[in-house]
């Protein structure tokens, strides 16, 4: 009988935390809405310390709570969670910000993973640049639990994160990437792109324009200096014209001063661009002569130890081969 009573003061006060939540359909608001992270690298860092800004209540998992990251996050506000699996069964929603496609297919689909402590209606967010496959898998995953989620790789680095100015492309059910809206407004625009896995593909996409705009502002750069001109002019001169680019915005600065500090991984760049160069997407197989090439050029900068550098060191690569 004690037993009995126990277990059933357990269930009525489970039940009352999770309506204290928003689960989907739910309205999503700052006051009720529980949010897990998992990531906290610079760009999930910032992500998640711009959603702590802005008054929700973050719970973060990290396989090194004592991280710098970990520890500044905490001290923001944010509750710090003992697994996966435990964070996603205490929140509505849960981001993940990782580093390729093994890491996110380990945090979701592993015994103590996300998916195995979902509750219905629970909402899973994908913010990795990953496979389209892996998020249509980890889609059907999440419906198989009467849950949702969305795939939705960003850009815009790290200065874009730290200041909202993300651009989100986010696929899934229509209707739960509308519902997201209130907390996508705080990390940048959302565009919604289609089914699950469209966001993925969007970004290998997005990345193989962003490569090759890196290379051709590095290689300009690099012969307007070997040609004497002054760089600071030059890049203004250039800004308001044809060669105006986010990219020159974003790095033109830090490649002058060589400042290589990572926004994005220049190895995560040789992965997203491997994902398009490599990927056959229903027996089609795709010719991106450019793309390979940017690879290339990235894949050398990983060959000479710098992997770890911002994506902006390709300008090395270009130093380098012109022996300057």
């Amino acid at each position: 009988m004690f037993f009995s009573i126990q277990l059933e003061k357990m269930l009525l006060n489970y039940s009352a935390t999770r309506n204290m939540g928003t689960p989907y359909p739910n309205p999503i608001t700052a006051s009720e809405t529980r949010i897990g992270w998992i990531g906290i690298g610079v760009m999930g860092f910032a992500m998640a310390s711009r959603l702590i800004s802005a008054g929700y209540t973050v719970t973060i998992y990290a396989r090194n709570p004592s991280h710098p990251n970990s520890i500044s996050l905490q001290s923001q506000g944010a509750h710090l969670s003992n697994s996966p699996s435990q964070l996603a069964q205490s929140n509505d929603i849960v981001f993940t910000m990782l580093s390729h496609p093994s890491d996110v297919r380990s945090v979701y689909t592993a015994p103590n993973g996300i998916v195995s402590g979902l509750n219905p209606n629970s909402v899973i967010i994908d913010n990795t640049s990953s496979h389209p496959d892996l998020a249509r898998e980890i889609s059907s995953l999440a419906r198989s639990k009467n849950c949702w989620s969305v795939d939705a790789p960003v850009s815009g680095g790290d200065i874009g994160a730290r200041d909202g100015n993300l651009a989100i492309f986010a696929a899934g059910e229509p209707a739960v990437v509308k519902w997201l809206e209130p907390l996508f407004r705080v990390l940048g625009k959302v565009n919604y792109v289609g089914s699950a896995g469209c966001g993925q593909t969007s970004k290998i996409a997005n990345q193989i324009v962003i490569g090759s705009n890196l290379v051709g502002l590095s290689e300009g750069l690099v012969f307007a200096k070997k040609a004497g001109l002054d760089l600071e002019q030059f890049m203004g001169a250039i800004r308001d014209g044809a060669a105006g680019s986010k990219a020159l915005e974003l790095f033109g600065e830090r490649m002058i001063k060589r400042d290589f500090r990572p926004g994005g991984f220049a190895e995560y760049q040789v992965k997203d661009l491997g994902m398009g160069v490599d990927v056959v997407e229903d027996g089609k197989v795709f010719v991106l002569p450019g793309a390979a090439l940017c690879k290339q050029l990235f894949s050398s900068m990983v060959a000479n130890g710098d992997g770890k550098l911002g994506t902006q060191g390709i300008i090395s690569v270009i130093d380098r081969i012109n022996g300057t």
